[in-house]
Order: C-alpha cells, then sequence, then structure tokens
C-alpha cells in the first residue's frame, strides 16, 4: 500500500519540477491552495494505512488497482518556487481523461476504504463471540549450590537427618495459563504449576466481573491475598530469584480461595483491593474441609503519589498500606484441616525443597493474627529503590502473652543501559522491563558478525526476619544479596544472585541456634 503513497508523491514532486514543452502554461495551472490540499490528502491516507497495517491484519490488503504512467518525457520547469508562486504540473491524464494524479489518489483512498472496512467487519465478529481465550506460560530453570554452611545449617536444613543443603538444577516454575473474557463483561483465568512433575498445583483459577458499580472489578476463586508489594509482583518481573523472607514468611504462597473487589481512581493515582479469604493454601488439594472456619480480611491501598508524565513514568513515588486479619484454628491437634493455620515459616530466599529454616511451628491457643505492611518504591530513570515493612502480632487468649514478629527488606537495582523499571499504576505492581536493544548474535552477509547487548541490570537487597518472641523461637534471620540481571529482550532473561545468610536465635536443633551459609543461584527464565 504504501508504494502507491512513494508513486502518488513522486509524481507530484516531478509535476512540479517537469512539464512537457508542448503542454502550455495556461492549460496546466494549478494554484498553491490546491497544491496544499492534494499533499494534505496523501498525508492522510498515509497515516490511515500506517495504523491499520500495525494491526497486522489477517488478511492481506486488497491488490491494488493499476493506474496510468506517467508520460514518457519529462522536461524542467525554469525558474525557481515560492509559496507566492503559482505551480505548474503535468496535466498528463487517463484513459478516462481524468488527471492522471487524481487517479492514483482516487485509488489509494479506495484501496483503504476496502481495508478498513474488512477490518471493522473482523472486530464486529470478534465481538459477538461469547468467549476469548489467550494462552501464557513460563519457563524457570534455577540452579543453586550452597557452600561454607555451619553445622547449625545442617541441622535446620534436615532435623531429621542432618547434612549440608545438597546443590540442585531443577525447574522452579512450568507454568501453564488460560484467560479471556466472557460475554458481556466477564472474564476467567486458570493456571497451573508443573514444577512438580508428579503434584501439579493450582494457582489462579478464578471468575470475575469487570465494570461493576460501586465494586468495579469482582473475582470469586483462587488468587493473591494483597499483603506486600512483592508478593503481587509477577515472578515475570522481580529482580530476586526469590521474594524476601518477610514476604514468605507472613503470607506464603500467597494464593487463597477468596472472593475480592479490585479498584482504581479516575486518574489512576490511587488504587485498592480488598476482600475475604480461606487462611487454608488449596494449592494441591483443591479445596477446604473442616468446621473451624479459617479465613482472613484482607485490604491494600496503594498509589503513585507523583508520577513523571512528561517522561513516560521514568519518574515516580509509590506508596502503600496493607493489613490483614485472620482467625486460625487455634488447635494444633485438629485433623479437619491442615492442622493450625498460625504458623509462619520461610526459606533462606533460596530453594531448599520442602525445608525451611525459620519456622515458629503452629502456635497453641493462637485465636487471631493480625500483619500491617508498609511499602514504598521510588524510581529516578535508571535508578530504583524498594523497602517494605511488615509487623505481625498474635493473640493467643488464657494459652500465654500475645506475641509480635517482624521483618523488612530493602533493595536497589540500577540499568547499566539506560533502561528504567516501569510501575502499572492500576495495580501498584511492577511491569516488564523493554530493553532499548535486545540481546543478539548473528552472522552478517559480509561475513561478519553482529548483535546487541540486551539489558543490564545491578540489584542489591538487605532483608531480616525475627520470628522468635516469648516462648516461640523460630529463629532471627539476616540476608545479604547482590546479584545481576541480563534481559535478553521483554520476554527472556538470566538471573544471578549471591545470598549471605545469617540465622540467630533459633530454637535448638542437636544442640544449634545459629548458622551462616553462603548460596549462588542463577535462573534462566522466559514467558509467553
Amino acid at each position: 500500500m504504501r508504494t502507491f503513497i512513494k508513486t502518488a508523491g513522486i509524481l507530484l514532486l516531478l509535476g512540479v519540477m517537469f512539464r512537457p514543452s508542448s503542454v502550455s502554461a495556461e492549460d496546466t495551472k494549478i494554484s498553491s491552495e490546491q497544491l496544499e490540499r492534494l499533499l494534505n490528502r496523501l498525508e492522510q491516507a498515509e497515516q490511515r494505512i500506517q495504523e491499520l497495517e500495525e494491526t497486522k491484519p489477517v488478511t492481506p490488503p486488497p491488490t491494488p488497482q493499476p493506474v496510468p504512467s506517467l508520460p514518457p518525457k519529462l522536461e524542467r520547469a525554469a525558474g525557481g518556487l515560492d509559496d507566492s508562486d503559482e505551480i505548474l504540473i503535468n496535466n498528463y491524464t487517463d484513459d478516462s481523461g481524468s488527471p492522471a494524479f487524481e487517479t492514483r489518489l482516487s485509488t489509494l483512498e479506495e484501496d483503504w476504504k476496502k481495508f478498513s472496512e474488512s477490518e471493522k467487519e473482523k472486530k464486529a465478529k470478534d465481538a459477538s463471540k461469547a468467549t476469548t481465550m489467550k494462552i501464557t506460560g513460563r519457563v524457570h530453570l534455577d540452579g543453586w549450590n550452597f557452600t561454607n554452611n555451619t553445622p547449625g545449617i545442617a541441622a535446620f536444613n534436615n532435623p531429621a537427618d542432618p547434612m549440608d543443603p545438597e546443590n540442585n538444577f531443577e525447574f522452579r516454575r512450568l507454568r501453564l495459563g488460560f484467560a479471556g473474557d466472557i460475554k458481556d463483561n466477564m472474564l476467567y483465568k486458570l493456571e497451573f504449576d508443573f514444577d512438580d512433575a508428579n503434584d501439579p498445583t493450582i494457582k489462579d483459577a478464578y471468575i470475575g466481573w469487570n465494570d461493576l458499580p460501586v465494586f468495579q472489578t469482582l473475582l470469586i476463586g483462587n488468587q493473591k491475598r494483597p499483603l506486600g508489594m512483592d508478593h503481587l509482583n509477577s515472578s515475570r518481573f522481580n529482580w530476586f530469584l526469590e521474594r524476601p523472607l518477610v514476604i514468605e514468611a507472613f503470607n506464603q504462597d500467597a494464593r487463597r480461595l477468596g472472593i475480592a473487589a479490585y479498584g482504581v481512581s479516575e486518574e489512576e493515582t490511587w488504587n485498592w483491593r480488598y476482600g475475604i479469604y480461606e487462611l487454608e493454601n488449596i494449592a494441591n488439594d483443591s479445596g477446604y474441609t473442616g468446621d473451624a472456619g479459617q479465613y482472613s480480611i484482607n485490604g491494600r491501598l496503594a498509589g503513585t503519589p507523583w508520577y513523571d508524565e512528561t517522561s513516560g513514568g521514568r519518574g515516580y513515588l509509590h506508596l502503600g498500606i496493607a493489613d490483614m486479619w485472620a482467625k486460625p484454628d487455634g488447635d494444633p491437634s485438629a485433623s479437619a484441616s491442615n492442622n493450625n493455620e498460625a504458623r509462619f515459616r520461610t526459606r533462606p530466599e533460596a530453594r531448599t525443597g520442602s525445608v525451611r529454616w525459620l519456622d515458629t511451628g503452629a502456635i497453641a491457643g493462637a485465636t487471631w493474627f493480625n500483619t500491617l505492611g508498609l511499602e514504598a518504591m521510588l524510581t529516578l530513570g535508571s535508578f530504583s529503590v524498594v523497602s517494605e515493612y511488615q509487623v505481625t502480632s498474635v493473640g493467643r487468649g488464657a494459652t500465654g502473652p500475645d506475641l509480635t514478629f517482624e521483618g523488612g527488606y530493602v533493595e536497589a537495582g540500577y540499568f547499566l543501559t539506560g533502561e528504567y523499571q516501569p510501575i502499572n499504576r492500576r495495580t501498584g505492581t511492577i511491569e516488564r522491563i523493554k530493553p532499548l536493544e535486545n540481546f543478539f548474535w548473528v552472522n552478517t552477509c559480509d561475513g561478519e558478525t553482529g548483535g546487541g547487548w540486551g539489558a543490564w541490570q545491578v540489584i542489591a537487597r538487605y532483608s531480616y526476619l525475627d520470628l522468635s518472641d516469648g516462648n516461640v523461637t523460630g529463629g532471627d534471620e539476616r540476608n545479604f544479596t547482590a546479584g545481576l540481571v541480563w534481559w535478553w529482550n521483554s520476554h527472556a532473561r538470566m538471573q544471578f544472585n549471591y545470598v549471605h545468610a545469617q540465622i540467630d536465635d533459633r530454637g535448638p536443633i542437636d544442640g544449634y541456634t545459629g548458622g551462616r551459609s553462603d548460596i549462588f543461584g542463577a535462573r534462566f527464565s522466559v514467558d509467553f
């Protein structure tokens, strides 16, 4: 289609600069205003076609009709041209007697009209479908190496048979999902993780409605509880291989069966979500059975009070507050569900199988607990810093005094190649990185090689967690992490983390209450 635009444009310029000597000036006069109108029509037609080409239509545009060619002999017009001059152009006509330039332009506009009508017809057909479906997935392949472990780490890793944590190379995530819309304003999502081939787990599994009065969006099913920015961020976009200690301890695995509403202010400055959820994680058993009525009420308010619109979001300040009030079973001997749900534990920001190095165990007599979380993120061009703090209070009634556990982290990232970390203002979570140049390395046609570097980001994090209070000694851990992220493109990357873990004040296991470990991790990931 663009060929016709270029042909018409060339014809116009040639007509301005040349004219046949046999044609008189009186017969070929066109004013500057007429020429300007023709140029405007050309520009509008080119813009419309470019917009349609970017939609990548399924069917190719119609084949343009042949148009008259230029006369074989053209001569240069004498004298200079300016805006006040009347412009003489070639008045060559086609077989119908119409000017060739008008014929070319009319053909171009007719082709665009047919193309536009076919696109409208396709959109109308898609809109009439009862449901739509989009397939998504991600592959995260991890490798972990544990070195310089003290004896205490071996005891915490496997109390029944103390041994050093074993190095491993495994799929951290193998996810496949389906999502789409249901006419008129419904939606759905279903996602499974096949990281354990013998025991796939349920991730997102819900139905919902959009554009509702008051609620805006309402989801029913297995979904993330709003507690902490890092857990709401997708693992596709997070900088580090594993989430901070405090995030995993107080909101383990994040997703729960529940009903929740999601909303956003008119200018997207503030967003919120709130709901009620089961406490039991149904990822493996698909549901809850029992009369204990374990549940939590969660809410989160977040926003970007400062957002640099002129730079497209290269600078912003994100703030958020979240709270969870939960009613656990309180009876560690209960067998109707997954025992007592007032339990807080976590891995050392690395994959150690099912073993958690910090663990309060089931807290007897716990009748309620409350977790309050504060979060902030500042981005200034290629530099970003994020921090969260969470504190959990546990009520035990007559069993014992209330308990308090706390933790937090601060992390920073800097792009060496000039990119920045985008944020989704509707959800209060980070978005996909788009490298300024993708990574590639190929042979060129001249026998040389060519390529691009991708995006490079250096990262660092300090995190801590204290799960020891009163007669509950889950442990105190402090981690220092440094890392590098190499974004090959917007959907693939390689990550490297070095973690130095320090544990103290742990309930004695084989006589050990503390330990140290140096951990190296790497990940190759892709999503679609």
